[in-house]
């Protein structure tokens, strides 16, 4: 494994952060607040035309072929500057490689090319419910053949970008007679049909910008068209894009551990006490010279996920260890960086405590930290037990 970006992979990150700087940054405190939400639309749409929406979808679909390591990069410069919209990037970046994966052609050309090129602004993943969240398979939503049809009733929750996103990939129970899990089906739906409701947005504690909804699905009426792949192999379709969102996350949490130490670093340049700069203060440099070191470290599991998925190697467990120590490690960074600067930290005028609220949940989506590491033991004791 080159631990180097390749001359691409570098331009997508420099591209990515340069974007965060000028685009993100500046209005990330105004769509906390729930202001400029047609900043954020607008930024989508930007972020699409650049290429950022399908960064491993072939470009014969309209993507941009970069791959995972680029898509992982990109993610955490996009957090820097703005946690609530690389979620969204990164959940359609999710979507669209689903729809690659185990779409039909039409599918395939139908839908891609309008993810990617920012026809629609996001796309949505539609897998957790009241009764299934870190047991997907649990779920009740059900899609029954009417002839050239399928009806879906039930509910999905959790949703990000449901009410601006142009489709649905949606999981399904479509043989109740199947053993758990085994008979589960996935589906691409288009947004607006007869039939499906899009709650209110959730009044979340961190990442506000991104709106998080319960999309509700009665008597909704899909064409028997819109299954993909194999009728009730829907949920290892589930598991296996669930392992790659997680290389999404734990780079997003990466991007927001960053921004916060950074900022807490200049911070200590120009803070002073005791006729000192507290920089100078050895204790405040040895969480510094910590959290930093801790951040490489999860940067470098992410890449090495990233590079095995991009290899099409076994990527699941490396995706785990990676999110859980990115994610981890990025709320250690948040509240160090508010703890580094006192009580400045605390005021909502400084970063510092929006942040430490963005990353919280980067512990919690895509799989708890609990749930990566069963995954974890898992692996490590198949031959074992």
């Amino acid at each position: 494994m080159l631990l180097a970006l390749t001359e691409e992979q570098q331009m997508i990150q420099d591209i990515a952060r340069q974007f965060a700087e000028s685009e993100l940054a500046p209005h990330a405190a105004a769509l906390d607040e729930h202001e400029n939400r047609d900043t954020l639309l607008v930024n989508l749409k930007k972020l699409a035309e650049l290429g950022f929406m399908g960064l491993n979808v072939q470009a014969r679909y309209g993507g941009t072929e970069a791959g995972v390591i680029a898509f992982s990069t990109a993610i955490t410069e996009l957090a820097r500057g703005c946690a609530a919209t690389a979620v969204t990037v990164s959940v359609t970046n999710m979507v669209a490689e689903v729809i690659q994966a185990v779409g039909s052609e039409e599918q395939r050309t139908t839908y891609l090319p309008r993810i990617c090129g920012g026809e629609y602004f996001a796309a949505g993943f539609c897998l957790t419910e009241t009764g299934a969240g870190s047991d997907p398979a649990a779920m009740r939503t059900r899609a029954v053949r009417d002839g050239d049809e399928w009806v879906l009733n039930g509910s999905k929750i959790f949703i990000s970008s449901a009410e601006y996103a142009g489709c649905f990939v949606v999981w399904a129970v479509t043989d109740v007679e199947a053993h758990k899990g085994k008979g589960i089906s996935c589906f691409i739906v288009d947004n607006g049909l007869p039939g499906i409701d899009i709650s209110k947005a959730e009044d979340k504690m961190g990442q506000r910008g991104s709106t998080t909804n319960v999309v509700t699905f009665t008597d909704c009426r899909i064409p028997a068209s819109a299954l993909m792949g194999r009728e009730g192999k829907g949920f290892k379709v589930a598991v296996g894009e669930l392992a790659g969102g997680r290389i999404g996350v734990g780079s997003l949490a990466l991007g927001i551990g960053l921004a916060a130490m950074d900022y807490a670093r200049d911070y200590l340049g120009e803070r002073e006490q005791f006729d000192a700069k507290i920089g100078t203060f050895q204790g405040l440099q040895w969480m510094l010279a910590d959290r930093y070191t801790e951040l490489e470290a999860a940067r470098l599991l992410l890449m090495q996920a990233a590079w095995n998925k991009e290899q099409g190697l076994d990527f699941g467990t490396s995706a785990a260890m990676a999110k859980v120590f990115a994610s981890e490690k990025a709320n250690d960074a948040c509240y160090s960086a508010l703890q580094m600067m006192g009580g400045a930290g605390y005021i909502r005028e400084y970063p510092l405590e929006r942040l430490a609220r963005d990353v919280r949940i980067t512990t919690i989506y895509e799989g708890t930290s609990e749930i990566q590491r069963v995954i974890i033991a898992r692996d490590l004791l198949k031959n074992v037990l």
